[in-house]
């Protein structure tokens, strides 16, 4: 048997990132076992498709490094095409199939045509809350005289299929998260699995489509549990295998309410144009309901492939803690090669217009390393380089060290400039400044802040910036003098 997981988001919009989790979750399962991780588009409710929602999951997907074997992908000329043999894989290409086997149902028995109306339907739910009832649908048109059927349809009555589940006994499956989960098929609704416009619904669908495109293992949120039980029915009456089934606990606010936009952002695609690293995030959805046991907290994909299983997932809802997943970024931005910092680095600093696609890589990775460290995100280093481009407005007290005067300052500053000033383009770079420095300050009994303090504040404008060597050394001896004359111009 080849493995084969799928994700099937509908495109109503961004890819949440619950939505992350359980693709790589599918995508961890597939690729652990040698098999095949498939996307199909589930778009059945078509009032609530959003233009440009499938491109979206795509990139979103492509940029998390969770790239489908089959399904959906998107061509140069930014056209969508398809890739697989068990498609389409989008499921509004699809109804001619849902069709067939909804008549089969039918004819079966196991389906049947529900004419009620959305006003009885609305009636009926308010007496079941009024009267402290079951909510659900009451089977009204489950026993309708097969003549009385036909008359409804040649008149044009409005209809939708349900599905016909058992009045007894209980359904029982093996989850491979929750263990043994049961359900008493009384409390279960008649399910419509084809709507009034022709379209199935998610529940019918869905069915057809794991059987079809041969899915063997199922990974959705909890909110489906429920619905298990209906689906496991229909694989039955289609007389079909019923794939390996997990649910996911949902993902929580700190305040262990459900995650939603009202607290933050959910999208994937928000946090990448925060400067986030696809493998922060990817790390850090994996440890949201999961964890591997050990003291390892940083994965590359293919490690996460090998430790992953079903066993080591919690029941329990997992909090979105954006702190931690801060520290991932935080991590993952420090490990980066200086050729890979620029990389990333540049269409951000481009669309700041700091530089343009022709700036010298070489430097740039220098400007960069001023504050690799220092960063939590991408996004943060146009405001954060921005003093090496343009010198802020600093008040002149702020060259002031705390255990120094403006008048020892003022003293010391002009003496500091005409050493530097002797210095050779050469010798410019930061260790050889350390080391000359380091001298200079020595041979003149000063103390380290008296003279670096005043140094790093008149090079970067900023009470806190990295230090003044590597700042030197980015800006060159031109600038680096030019901005030490600005200094003493402050102290006048």
């Amino acid at each position: 048997m080849t493995v084969r997981t799928r994700f099937a988001p509908s495109p109503t919009g961004f890819l949440h990132v619950g939505g992350l989790r359980t693709a790589l979750y599918a995508y961890l399962v597939a690729k652990q076992n040698g098999g095949k991780f498939v996307l199909r588009i589930e778009d059945t409710d078509q009032k609530r498709t959003v233009e440009g929602a499938i491109e979206g999951i795509i990139k979103s997907l492509a940029w998390a490094g969770i790239i489908p074997d089959e399904g959906p992908e998107i061509g140069e000329n930014g056209e969508i095409f398809q890739v697989g043999d068990k498609g389409p894989y989008i499921q509004s290409q699809r109804l001619n199939i849902y069709a067939k086997y909804a008549q089969e149902l039918l004819e079966k028995g196991h389906a049947y045509y529900c004419f009620c109306t959305s006003e009885r339907l609305e009636d009926l739910r308010n007496y079941q809350q009024k009267n402290k009832l079951p909510s659900g649908y009451d089977r009204h048109c489950r026993e309708l005289d097969q003549s009385e059927v036909k008359s409804k349809i040649d008149s044009g009555e409005a209809k939708v299929m349900r599905m016909k589940m058992p009045t007894e006994g209980e359904t029982v499956f093996n989850d491979l998260i929750h263990g043994e989960v049961s359900f008493k098929n009384e409390l279960i609704d008649d399910q419509v699995i084809v709507k009034a416009d022709g379209f199935p619904t998610y529940h019918l669908a869905m069915v057809i489509d794991d059987h079809l495109m041969e899915i063997t293992h199922v990974i959705r949120g909890e909110e489906w549990l429920s619905s298990t039980p209906k689906h496991i029915q229909l694989f039955k009456y289609f007389g079909w295998e019923v794939p390996k089934i997990a649910h996911l606990s949902l993902l929580l606010n700190a305040d262990k309410s459900k995650l939603s936009k009202r607290q933050g952002d959910v999208a994937v695609e928000d946090y990448a144009k925060k400067g986030y690293l696809p493998q922060a995030m990817v790390n850090f959805v994996a440890f949201l309901g999961w964890n591997p046991g050990t003291e390892q907290e940083l994965y590359s994909m293919d490690e996460l492939i090998k430790a992953f299983s079903f066993e080591k997932i919690n029941k329990s809802g997992a909090v979105f803690n954006l702190e931690k997943l801060d520290w991932y970024n935080q991590q993952y931005i420090r490990s980066l090669s200086f050729e890979d910092l620029v990389n990333v680095s540049l269409p951000s600093l481009i669309e700041a217009k700091l530089v343009d696609k022709n700036v010298d890589k070489v430097w740039l990775a220098k400007a960069l390393s001023l504050e690799k460290d220092r960063i939590i995100t991408l996004a943060q280093l146009p405001e954060a380089l921005n003093f090496i481009f343009t010198l802020p407005e600093y008040d002149g007290q702020i060259l002031v060290w705390k255990k120094s005067s403006f008048e020892e300052v003022k003293n010391i500053l002009p003496r500091l400039v005409e050493y530097m000033n002797t210095i050779s383009v050469q010798d410019w770079n930061k260790e050889k400044l350390q080391t000359m420095m380091g001298e200079w300050v020595g041979e003149n009994s000063f103390a380290n802040g008296i003279v670096l303090w005043p140094l790093r504040v008149a090079l970067s404008g900023q009470q806190n910036s990295p230090g003044p060597f590597e700042i030197a050394e980015v800006l060159g001896k031109d600038e680096s003098l030019k901005r030490l004359n600005t200094a003493l111009s402050k102290l006048k």
